[in-house]
This record gives C-alpha cells, structure tokens and sequence, in this order.
C-alpha cells in the first residue's frame, strides 16, 4: 500500500511539471517576447547610463577612545555596543550613513542631484555603501559617481566628518559624564561621613575597641574564671566543715568563742578575775568559821558584788557590748582558746571565700551576658563597616573615574580613524551593468513566465485532450493529431480529383493520419459489439473544432474497410461537406426531406462505397425538418439501404440540431479540438446532450498537437512533423477504451 502510494506521488509530482512544462511550451511566443522586451530595455537602459568609477575608503573602529600611553581612562568612551550580542560594526555602519553626516558632506561639497538641485540625503544613502569586513574592527565604504575625483571626495568626506562626529560625541559624553560625577561626590561624601559617624558612635556607645580579639578574650578571661569559681567553691567546702568540726569540739557558738578567747588575753579583766577569785577564796575560809552575819563575811561578800561588777564593766568595755558573763566561764585553757582562735580564723577564710566565689560568679555571669551579645554587636558593626566601605568604593571611585574623564577631555582622541583614504578611481566599474544585464536576464525570464502562465490562465478554452475527457466525462475514443496538409505525402486516387486535401483518408491513405482515423473507426466498432450502430451523428460544442473533416475522413475510412457509407450534410445553418468533396449544393437533405427531390438523385457517389448527400438549400427554419416524420422516414430509409450512416449537424452551442437528430440515431459522437472550446461551451453543451438523452458514442479529439500533450500516444520521427503511434495497434487501442 506504501509503494502504491509512493508511484502514485511521484506520478503526480511528475504529472505537475510536465503540465507546468506544457504550458510554457504552449505559451512560448508570449513568453519569449516579454522576455525579449524586458532584456532589450535592461540592455538599452544600460547602454544610455554614463561609465560609473567606484571609490573605496575605510575606518578602523576601536573598543575605546583613550591612548594606550596615559593608561588610565580605558573604562571612558568604550562602545557599549560591544558588548551586546551582534556585530557593533553594523551599529556604526548605520551612524555613518546618518542623516547628520551626509548632510555635512552635501553642504561640504555643494553635491547636486540630476536636476541640478541640492542632493537630498537619502539618495546619497542609496548610493552609498557601507560594509563591515569580516573578523575584524574594519568599515568599508563604497560610493559610486560619473565623476571619479567626485566620488574619492565624496568617500573622504563622509570619513572625516564621521571621525570629526565622533570626537565630538565622546567629549560631550566625556563633559557629560564629568557634570554627573562632580554633581554626586558631595552626596558620596556626605554617605561616607555618615556611615563612619554610626561606626563611631556604635563602637563608643557599646565600647568596642575590636570585637574580635575581644571576643577570644572574653572566652579565655570565662574559662579562667571558671576554673577559679571551682576552686575556691571547694575551698569553701572544706573550710565549712573545718568550721564545723571545731565548733562542735569547743561547744560553743562562734561568738561566744571569740569573746571568751579575747577576754582570756584582757590584762584588766583577768586583774580584775582573779581579785575576784581571791575574794571568793577567803569568803569560802571564812564561811567556814563564821556565821553569814558577821561583819567579815559581809565585807567579802560586798567586795564579790564589787569585783563582779567591775568584771561586767571590764567584759563589757573589752567586748564592746554589754554582755553577761559568768566569771567562770572567763578562765578558759589554752586548748579552749586555740580552739576558739582556729574557729574564727576558720569563720574569717569562710566568709572570705565566699566572698571570692560571689566576686567570681560577677564576673562570670558580665563576661557570659558579654559574649552573648557579641554576635549581635559584630553583625550590627559589620553592617555599617560594610556601609562606610560602600560608601568610601563609591567616592574613590568617583575621584577616580573624574581624574579619568579629565585626562580622556584632554587627550582629544576618539574610538575611530581613517585607515585608508579613498583614491581617485581610474578604471569604470563595469561590474554593476554586468549585474544589470543579469538582473535583467532573470528578471525577463521570470516575467516571461509569469506571462505564460497568465496568459494560460485568462484563457478558458479546453487546452489538452485530457482537459476535454475530463470536462465532457465521456470515453475517448480516437486522437486526430494536427496536420498541415503542405506536410502531408499526398497520395491522390484516381477518384480524389475534386476532393479537399482535408480529407485525408482520400488524399493520403496510407497517411499517419490516415491510420488514427482508422484507430476511430476500430474504437467505434468495439463500442458497438453488442448493439449496432448504423446512424451516427457527428457534431461539436462550438465551431471550427472540425467535425466536418471528422464526419468526412471517418466516412471515407469506413467505405475503405468494404462499408457501404452514407455521409449526410445535416448542417443546413453552415453546410461544408460540398467543399471538402467538390460537390454542387443544388440539392440535399432539405429538398428530400420536404419530397422536393428523389433520394437517388440527391446522393452523390464519390467511391463504390461512399455517397455523400449534402444539405441542399437552406430552409428558413432547420430544426424543424430535423425534428419531423420524414426525417424519421428518412432514417429509416437510409438505414436499410447503408451499412453506416453519418450526420455532420451544427454545433452544440446555440442549437438543438445536433441534440434532435442524435435522439434519432444510434448514437452520437462529439468532435472536440484543444484550444478552441472552453469549459462554459463544453458545459452548455454537456447540459444539452444530458437533457435530450442521446446515446453518447464518445469523443474523438481533432486537431491535436501531440507535442503539448502530458500523455500523448504520438510522436514526431521527421522534420516533416509526421505522426508515429506509440506501442503496438492493440496496446493502443487497450489504452484508449481504459480512459
């Protein structure tokens, strides 16, 4: 199914160049004079054009203005463009053609145009070039002038003023960029000023001196003290339970201690105790001698009271507060005392290192809650550390880029230059008119075929034998190519004095021609093995498609095959037969028709086989001797007495005759000549047959020229355009009944 698919393709792809080829092959006059014309007024137009001389200069355009002796600047004046996708040399192509430029070089050098008025700048465009070389920073320039020295001076000068232009645009850029620049160092300088007074102001605030190492310290300074806060908390611990053990081993409370051991050091209270221990002494000698009441033990007894008071007062002024103390208690051993003298050393370490340990746990916590806000403070330092370095890159750079801009203002140099000035050309450029000339070639070979193809367009008529088949829709039955009867080997029979040599199958019979009539009258035979057809009317669309000559060869072929034949000139509108067999139209078809004439007298024997009955005198009203019982009586007439008989009737187109009297007969062939009938005809008649309802023979195509036929079954073997069959007789007729 593909390869199906694939020949039916190129079959058609083939199909539609072969058409295309045929219609340049029929249209070949129209085609050929257009082209002719179009050339010939290329060539002349050409010719009156006076020598052309073409100047050639070029540019060198730099990615920068600045000198490569000073090195600075390189940033200023360097082509944007370049750094864009594309060529920039077609940006600049652009810029030299610019109306600013041409218009100074037309002031420059008065440049006038055909007229003798001032060149506008747009025809200079034209016919100027500009082109940039490839693989390099080059712009070619090209113009072209009657006058040599003129277009040397026209290329030189649009040089210089685009060199001048753009030395002038880089120091207007230059002034414009140094204005900008000057007009913002003072807002950078501000910005720079603001950002360093924040810095400060932060540092200073949260006194920052660097971050950094203080953060390192910070950490070193907490482990340290961390280290510290452990020891002397295990200090403390030990010391307690010291404190303990020795409070527990004098039983006495820590103050009581201290004030009995510093009270055992007192000169005076210790004078005073043991005053007091000697009086108690005596008191208890004499208790033991004498009553209470004697004077003696009162004395001592007072002077107890006394003593005991004075000890109070002395404890007292040696403690620093007025306690009570029993006397006993004021004599304490030294084991006591040592004990007493460890415990407060032992309470004054304790309350010492607690202290250290809340002094160290200060510290601890400030230098925690420090490192803490350390990130905070070094993120918010960074911010305006990097703010202030943004603000001073701005403001070196602006210094910067202004000494640069002073130094490119100075220097007066741009980003282009004259590589090559244009030279006076001495020799024509006859290249362009070998370029008008082939322009004007291709130009009238296409319009030649334009022309070919419209012409075949506005013509409507039928132009190939296929187009007719395809328009009628009915079967070919035989192909007439087109002859001349100059070109054809004239073969007279002793009978053929008179007759035209249109008739070919009397005057050629051993012809080409001859042999396609021949091809018909076999098609016709095939067509009818199953019900004879005696009475044939032969008839066409329009005129000057040939069916006279049809009806009259196809007649003669049948009477040459042994066929008794009758050929009828039913045309009695335009009656031919007469002249193509050199007959006298006195009587015909009419006069037998209306019983004017008998029909032996009106036949006309031209072999032992063929008679020919023309139409006779024109009556005023054809269709209605067609259309009649005696033409029916006459057809059945003629149908005993011949083998075939043949009608040549009007046209289709504007008549009925035809349509009438193939009803009549057995059938009806239709003559169609390529190029003469169009599809509005072809369809008129078409409609015509469809309503009468003839038996349609089928059509024989008179007339033909093989040559522009996609599909011909003919060729030319001889300068003589004599006409061979291609492929055997029965392949041929096989192939016409398969259409």
């Amino acid at each position: 199914m593909t390869s199906m698919n694939m020949e039916t393709k190129r079959y058609s792809e083939d199909f539609d160049l072969q058409s295309y080829w045929l219609v340049l092959k029929r249209r070949w006059l129209v085609g050929a004079g257009v082209f002719a014309a179009t050339v010939g007024l290329v060539g002349l137009s050409t010719s009156m054009q006076r020598p052309s001389y073409e100047a050639n200069g070029r540019i060198l355009v730099q990615s920068n203005r600045t000198t490569s002796l000073t090195g600075v600047g390189e940033k200023v004046g360097t082509l944007e463009s370049l750094k864009r996708e594309g060529n920039p040399l077609d940006t600049q192509a652009v810029v030299v053609t610019s109306y600013p430029i041409l218009q100074r070089v037309i002031d420059t050098l008065q440049l006038k145009n055909g007229k003798g008025r001032p060149m506008d700048p747009e025809e200079l465009s034209r016919r100027m070039k500009v082109e940039a070389v490839p693989t390099t920073d080059i712009l070619n320039l090209k113009y072209s002038d009657d006058d040599p020295e003129m277009s040397a001076n026209v290329v030189n000068q649009i040089m210089k003023a685009y060199i001048d232009s753009n030395l002038k645009t880089n120091q207007e850029e230059a002034n414009k960029a140094g204005r900008f620049i000057e007009s913002q160092i003072p807002n950078v300088e501000d910005s720079l000023n603001k950002a360093s007074e924040e810095l400060r102001s932060f540092r200073t605030r949260n006194g920052i001196v660097d971050l950094e190492r203080e953060s390192a310290a910070n950490i070193n300074s907490a482990a340290t003290l961390q280290d510290q806060l452990g020891q002397a908390r295990a200090q403390l611990a030990d010391v307690a339970r010291q404190e303990q053990a020795v409070a527990n081993q004098l039983g006495l409370e820590l103050g009581q201690a201290i004030d009995l051991a510093s009270l055992s050091q007192s000169a005076g209270v210790q004078e005073v105790l043991s005053q007091l221990q000697t009086v108690q002494t005596r008191l208890v000698t004499e208790q033991s001698r004498f009553k209470d009441t004697a004077p003696q033990i009162q004395t001592l007894k007072q002077q107890q009271a006394d003593l005991n008071t004075l000890l109070q007062a002395r404890v007292s002024e040696a403690v620093g507060a007025t306690v009570s103390i029993a006397p006993g208690a004021l004599q304490v051993g030294d084991i006591k005392r040592n004990l007493a003298a460890s415990l407060a050393t032992l309470q004054s370490q304790r309350i010492g290192l607690d202290g250290r340990i809340s002094t160290l746990s200060g510290l601890l916590t400030n230098y925690r809650t420090r490192a803490l806000q350390t990130p905070t403070l070094i993120k918010q330092e960074s911010e305006l550390q990097r703010k202030q370095e943004i603000a001073l890159t701005a403001y070196q750079n602006l210094n910067a880029r202004k000494q640069e801009i002073e130094v490119a203002k100075n220097q007066q140099v741009g980003n282009a230059r004259i590589l090559q000035n244009a030279l006076v050309p001495t020799q024509a450029a006859s290249r362009m008119q070998l370029v008008l000339l082939a322009a004007g070639v291709m130009v009238g070979l296409l319009l030649g075929v334009a022309a070919a193809f419209f012409v075949d367009t506005i013509d409507k008529s039928l132009k190939t034998v296929k187009d007719a088949e395809a328009q009628y829709g009915y079967t070919l039955l035989g192909l007439v190519p087109r002859f001349e009867t100059s070109d054809t080997p004239t073969i007279v029979s002793p009978t053929a004095d008179d007759i035209s040599p249109r008739v070919i199958a009397m005057t050629s019979p051993r012809s080409m021609i001859h042999e396609a009539y021949q091809m018909l009258q076999a098609n016709l035979k095939f067509m009818s093995l199953d019900k004879k057809v005696k009475t044939i009317v032969v008839s066409s669309a329009v005129p000057r498609e040939g069916k006279s000559e049809v009806a009259a060869n196809l007649a003669a072929t049948m009477a040459q095959s042994g066929r008794r034949v009758l050929l009828v000139d039913a045309d009695m509108r335009n009656p031919s037969q007469h002249h193509l067999w050199g007959l006298v139209n006195s009587v015909g078809l009419s006069n037998v028709v209306v019983d004017q004439s008998e029909l032996r007298q009106a036949v006309k024997p031209i072999t032992s086989n063929l008679s020919v009955l023309t139409a006779g005198v024109m009556p005023p009203n054809p269709l209605a001797i067609l259309d009649s019982e005696a033409m029916t009586t006459f057809l059945e007439t003629v149908s005993r007495d011949y083998d075939y008989v043949l009608f040549d009737t009007p046209p289709l187109a504007g008549t009925a005759d035809a349509a009438v009297l193939g009803k009549m007969a057995d059938g009806i062939l239709i003559a169609v000549r390529p190029g003469v009938a169009d599809a509005a005809s072809v369809a008129a008649a078409k409609s015509l047959l469809d309503r009468s309802e003839p038996n349609i023979l089928g059509l024989v195509a008179n007339g033909v020229n093989v040559r522009y036929e996609p599909d011909s079954y003919f060729y030319y073997t001889s300068p003589r355009e004599q006409v061979s069959e291609r492929g055997d007789r029965g392949e041929r007729v096989r192939s016409l009944l398969t259409k």
